[in-house]
């Protein structure tokens, strides 16, 4: 009994140790976990930006079905235009000089634009070449002033946020050079705003989901060719992207749970005493590199 008494602060001891250890043990198993899971900071987070072409579809597809074009497509002949050589130069030179007339513009004016004309960039626009021809947009056009206005409030608060919280001073400081801030007056004054929505997957008539592939790239070329065909009719947008605002806005148009915002565009002319930043553009050296 006595020896069992002067040996009980030796167990005791031991047991103590053996607990540092493992808790020890515990503890930097748990901070390598939340080392691994960390991502690298970034100054935002927007779920609607993110392409979902690398997400695997439910199960209840069924691997093996068919979700593109019917399986027989027919090929027809095609004949392409051919220019000399002199007049691809020219053409390719004025349509440069064309396009690189167009600017971000932030100043627009209410002046009322033909309705034909939006119809037939976004004709255009839907000309754009996409992953198995899955055509993975919707362009949603707004004219309606109280939808335009509830837009504006819905972005301007998100932006509020993004430009104090989410964004970072990097960011903001960047930003500060081109003079822009949170309040979006162009939101109420432009006659129509473009919403352009990526479909991330669509529907196959027997109702299962279908795999939109490169949805997100797809979409973005349409988005280029739309700004090219608001410029050669005359118009001018800013490209924006309404960081955190696509559920609320998405509600708001009733569109599906499959489209997620990519690009807010308000469309028209600029107001009379608009400016832009002197910015200047990349010559081609910097852009171009021939191998």
């Amino acid at each position: 009994m006595a020896l069992f008494s002067s040996l009980t602060p030796v167990f005791i001891a031991i047991i103590c140790v053996l607990i540092g250890v493992i808790m020890k043990k515990t503890n930097g198993e748990k901070e390598k976990r939340d080392t691994k899971s960390k991502h690298p900071s970034r100054p935002w987070v927007d779920e609607d930006l993110k392409d979902g072409t690398d997400h695997p579809l439910e199960e209840e597809e069924g691997e093996e079905e068919w979700q593109g074009l019917e399986e027989n497509v027919a090929h027809v002949p095609f004949t392409g235009e051919r220019y000399s050589e002199a007049e691809m130069i020219k053409r390719s030179q004025t349509f440069y000089e064309l396009l690189n007339k167009r600017r971000s513009v932030r100043f627009l004016s209410d002046e009322p634009v033909p309705r034909e004309v939006i119809d037939n960039v976004i004709r255009t626009a839907g000309t754009s070449p996409s992953g198995a021809h899955t055509e993975p947009w919707t362009f949603v056009v707004v004219q309606d002033p109280y939808l335009k206005h509830k837009i504006r409030e819905i972005v301007e608060e998100e932006e509020e946020i993004n430009y104090k919280k989410r964004m970072g001073d990097r960011w903001v400081n960047d930003l500060k050079r081109l003079r822009t801030n949170w309040i979006k007056e162009y939101l109420d004054t432009a006659p129509y705003l473009i919403l352009i929505f990526k479909q991330v997957y669509g529907r196959l008539p027997n109702g299962k989901k279908k795999t939109h592939y490169y949805n997100e790239i797809s979409v973005s070329i349409a988005c280029g060719i739309l700004l090219a065909a608001l410029q050669n009719a005359g118009l001018y947008t800013v490209t924006s992207t309404p960081l955190n605002c696509g559920p609320q806005l998405r509600v708001l148009l009733q569109r599906p749970a499959n489209e997620k915002l990519l690009l807010l565009l308000p469309v028209g002319y600029p107001k009379k005493d608009a400016t832009v930043p002197a910015l200047t553009r990349k010559p081609l050296e910097d852009i171009m590199v021939v191998m």
